[in-house]
């Protein structure tokens, strides 16, 4: 079964699901669905965005230089033949 026909299959039984609900709960759940697909744009852009920019630090280029070097630790074993 291809993936489109699983996905018609699955709306399918959730519009037999909801006939069976009110009209006016019908609608509120219209507003919530849209709502949620509003929300999920909103967050897959913010995402998105959020992926780029520039590096922010209160330090200087140099001082975070020194701080990388300085955390720097030598463990360094010389195994005798």
């Amino acid at each position: 079964m291809k993936a489109i026909d699983i996905n018609t299959t699955l709306i399918e039984g959730y519009l037999r699901l909801l006939d069976n609900l009110s009209p006016s709960n019908k609608l509120d759940l219209i507003s919530k669905l849209t709502l949620s697909v509003k929300t999920d744009i909103t967050d897959r852009k913010n995402s998105f965005y959020k992926a780029f920019g520039a590096w922010e630090s209160k330090q200087t280029a140099d001082e975070i230089i020194n701080d990388l070097r300085n955390s720097r630790t030598l463990n360094r074993q010389i195994e005798q033949f």
